[in-house]
């Protein structure tokens, strides 16, 4: 997060629109700053990141809370797949659950969600259907019952299994 998905020397505000400053300006590179913060208050109150002043630089957030601007800096595009990569790393226990319980609420309103994640606990807390590489090929793919941790790690160390067994 810190190396790739944040500017630290920008605004929670401009950290969290980013993306979207084509979307929110006026064709001309001039961004519309009503639109902006309206479009950042929208989905910032979904995720509730506690923050103080928007203007403030994003490093002034918790480790949880930048990740939460990161995921609004996507959700303002408005997806309809977003693709994951350890979006819980290196955030503490309560914002993993924050984090969760977004991506459920994604997934229950048609966002297509692929995450990808070291972590088998993340994997089977948030996933219906597995798909596990090894060295760049796909080992096998587990739904449901068949999702645990030995299932996943038996994979992700070289065990061959068919694809689609469950």
């Amino acid at each position: 997060r810190k190396e790739n998905a944040i500017i630290k020397d920008m605004s929670i505000l401009e950290n969290g629109t980013l993306v979207s400053y084509d979307a929110l300006s006026n064709g001309l590179g001039v961004i519309h700053r009503e639109h902006q913060n309206q479009a950042f208050d929208e989905v910032s109150e979904k995720l509730f990141i506690k923050m103080g002043d928007k203007q403030d630089l994003i490093t002034s957030l918790s480790g949880g809370n930048q990740q939460k601007v990161v995921l609004l800096k996507w959700l303002i595009t408005h997806p309809k797949i977003l693709i994951l990569d350890n979006p819980t790393q290196g955030v503490d226990v309560g914002s993993k659950e924050e984090i969760y319980d977004i991506i459920h609420a994604l997934a229950n309103e048609g966002v297509g969600i692929i995450l990808l994640s070291n972590e088998a606990n993340e994997i089977i807390r948030v996933c219906d259907r597995t798909l596990v590489l090894f060295h760049g090929r796909l080992q096998g793919e587990l739904i449901g019952k068949s999702m645990s941790e030995h299932g996943i790690m038996k994979l992700a160390t070289g065990a061959k299994e068919r694809v689609g067994k469950s």
